[in-house]
Formats: structure tokens, sequence, C-alpha cells
């Protein structure tokens, strides 16, 4: 382990810009019960009123599309899983990518902030999202705005937050999620970095799980009233903004709030 973090490594549904997802898996979920679906809608525990954000946060949030669909189905006890997860996953696809489009989806300015100034101390950083919508995502999010007087001297006229980011290993398809460790592992080693060297921004409880099993820093950002759970996860630090972090104290291997 050096001396300081030398990498970053960041979540992106939920850490960096606000998606559409949760209200995707909804939505559909409720089109196949009320279409396609409704002749086994009865025997399920399933209403729209059941979908809730903790059911999302808690089942649901990082996971990759088939085993985000298969915890969903499986939580409200539709019947037939294996044959269905597919038709769910590819009705939230359908929907996500047409939410996406209309450009139903915000950046978290606090995020953003926070990813320019780990760059601008001189750690590399990394998008590691399970979504195969992240990079979508981040190339609709331009950081003009975030550079007035030209702040950042990596950042160009119509740059892109995608841009940023010195590897991208979100969306590939990984032999095990998270809480596996796998794909933060795979940032970690693009980077060039010792897994002890890299800490992780998640939002999601399984997010920090899979950053501590692969032994880096944990930075829990709580989007959803969450700071408890994320703590109980074991993560190093919990805000609920990015903008309370010391980047200067990571040149000591430390997640702190600037006091």
């Amino acid at each position: 382990m050096s001396d300081g973090f030398r990498g970053g490594i960041f979540d992106v549904d939920g850490v960096l810009v606000d998606s559409p997802h949760e209200q995707a898996w909804r939505d559909s979920l409720q089109e196949l019960m009320e279409g396609p679906w409704s002749d086994i809608a009865s025997q399920t525990s399933w209403s729209p009123d059941a979908f809730t954000s903790e059911v999302y946060h808690q089942r649901m949030s990082g996971k990759p599309r088939t085993a985000g669909a298969t915890a969903a189905l499986e939580y409200f006890g539709v019947p037939d899983v294996e044959r269905r997860v597919t038709e769910y996953g590819e009705h939230k696809q359908e929907m996500i990518i047409r939410l996406i489009s209309e450009g139903k989806f915000s950046a978290y300015d606090d995020a953003v902030r926070f990813v320019l100034e780990v760059k601008a101390a001189g750690i590399p950083v990394a998008s590691a999202s399970s979504s195969k919508n992240a990079g979508l995502f981040l190339s609709r999010v331009t950081l003009d705005r975030f550079n007035e007087g030209g702040r950042y001297d990596f950042v160009r006229e119509g740059m892109t937050l995608k841009d940023v980011f010195d590897v991208d290993v979100s969306g590939r398809d990984f032999a095990q999620g998270k809480p596996h460790p796998e794909i933060f592992l795979t940032a970690a080693s693009e980077l060039g970095v010792e897994p002890g060297d890299a800490f992780v921004v998640e939002d999601a409880v399984n997010g920090v799980q899979a950053a501590k099993a692969g032994k880096m820093g944990a930075l829990g950002v709580a989007r959803a009233d969450d700071v408890d759970a994320l703590s109980a996860e074991g993560a190093d630090l919990v805000v609920t903004s990015l903008d309370t972090v010391d980047v200067a104290r990571l040149g000591a291997h430390e997640l702190v709030t600037r006091s």
C-alpha cells in the first residue's frame, strides 16, 4: 500500500447521475403486470405501491440487468421467473433508453465536482457500473459549466464526463456481479494500482460490500436516506454530499470530511 490513494473508482447510477433506472424497472413491471402478465398478477405480491424505493435500493440497485430483474420477480413471488426474466429485462431496457433520450435524468453536481477535484489532485479515475447504459449517461453530461475560468486545465470545451475517466469498465459482462468485487478489481488493475491503493464511491449496499470484499476504500454517498445501511456494511466514510469530502487527505490515504 502506498502513502496515498492512487485511484478513484466511481459507480454511475445514483452516484454520478440521478438516473431513471428505478422508474424504468417499476414502470416496465407495471406495464407487464397490467398487460401481457395480467393473468398471473393476482398470484403475486406485486402492486404499484408495493414496488417502493426501498425495494429497489435493497434488492436491485447496482446489479446487472438479469440479476436485477430476477431479484424483483423473486421478491414479488412472480411464477416462472426463469421464463419471464428476459422479457422483463428487455422491456426495462427499452424504457430506459426512451427515458434517457427524453433527457429524463440529471447529473449530481457534487459528484461531478468531486470527480474533477480528484483528477485535478493527480489521482486517475475509473467508471465502474454494472449498467450497460452508463456510457450513454456520462456522454450526455457536459462539463463547460463546471470549468468556468478554466479551473481545470484538462477540461476542454464541449468535453463530457465520459471523457474525464482514464478507465471505463462499465457495462461489461463479468462472471460475478456485485457484491463480488470483480468489477472493481478489474478497474483497479486497468488503472494500474493495487486494490488497497484505490477507493470506490458507491451509493448501494452491495456496492459497498463489493469494495470491502476487494480490500478497497469505500466511500458511501447516501442518496436515499440510507446513511446507516451503508455504514453498517463497513463503508470507511458515508456522506450525503461529496462536496464535504477532504480531497487533500486522499493523498494521505484517508477518507474523511473537511474540518
